[in-house]
């Protein structure tokens, strides 16, 4: 079973709440962060290191020697990767997706296979818990292709926890597609009700189904909880605002050792959503 962990906003606790689902399973788990552009839940796994792959990107590089300058590379190209003018022809690897379509379409085989450094991929074992997680070259725009590498790791013989960048944009849709749920984390604030409707539109579209976590909730507004009655999406728990949570976080420590308690919250929560997903698969095959 695949648990992604989102958030339209950023700053509401996803992490967080990630790490604390992860810690707290009674069975064999990974955790999967796959915000690579900012990875920060090795910090409060307190990782034990074993692994680290570079990842490159393939992408071409042109031989003028048998190239007919056909543009057939060029027209094909969505992202402008490649330029030709008159009998040059230009390649631009900071914009390249690593499709290969231009190598399927050069009939003189003039593309020859380049590779671009875009990360790498760290594993290790916090306690029971298989953690993965990328980092993107600094400078790199490109995220999804690195998402897909840390997201090969997957064992489906465990449950994995997916913790997913912020926002809705592609890096999102890469970490949370081929989930079986997400759990949306969010504030009781007019920000956050605003990205997590964004939020809910996105997961719609990939038809997977959803819950929230209230992070921070005696704060703000309850016009969260309004709208997630009126769209029949459950609340699943409920954090509050506490110092000592705020405190613990700034020195690094999980949600689960500030607040021991909670370790049962989320089994709980697991349990529920294990129960959904069941459920759902029985009627549906």
């Amino acid at each position: 079973m695949i648990i992604s962990i989102a958030s339209g906003k950023g700053g509401t606790g996803k992490t967080s709440v990630a790490v604390a689902l992860a810690l707290s399973l009674e069975k064999p788990a990974q955790l999967l962060d796959c915000d690579v552009e900012a990875p920060n839940a090795h910090i409060f796994m307190k990782t034990r290191w074993e692994k680290k792959e570079t990842v490159y990107l393939q992408i071409p590089k042109a031989d003028e020697e048998k190239c007919t300058y056909c543009q057939a590379c060029s027209q094909l190209c969505q992202f402008k990767a490649i330029l030709v003018l008159g009998e040059t022809i230009l390649t631009f690897p900071e914009m390249c997706h690593a499709c290969g379509g231009c190598f399927l379409v050069c009939a003189p085989k003039a593309l020859i296979p380049d590779r671009k450094e875009l990360g790498e991929v760290e594993e290790g074992w916090a306690g029971p818990v298989h953690f993965v997680h990328g980092r993107l070259r600094v400078g790199e725009p490109l995220s999804p292709p690195l998402i897909k590498e840390v997201k090969k790791r997957i064992d489906r013989k465990q449950v994995v926890i997916l913790d997913s960048p912020p926002g809705t944009s592609c890096p999102v849709i890469q970490t949370v597609k081929g989930s079986d749920f997400t759990i949306l984390v969010t504030e009781p604030t007019p920000f956050g009700l605003y990205d997590l409707k964004l939020a809910v539109e996105a997961l719609g579209t990939l038809g997977i189904p959803c819950g929230v976590i209230l992070n921070r909730a005696d704060i703000g507004d309850n016009q969260v909880q309004t709208y997630l009655e009126s769209e029949g999406i459950p609340l699943l728990m409920k954090i509050p605002f506490d110092r000592k949570i705020a405190e613990g976080y700034a020195q690094g420590q999980s949600l689960v050792e500030i607040h021991p308690e909670l370790r049962e919250k989320f089994q709980k929560l697991f349990h529920e959503i294990l129960k959904g997903y069941i459920k759902n698969y029985l009627e549906t095959h």
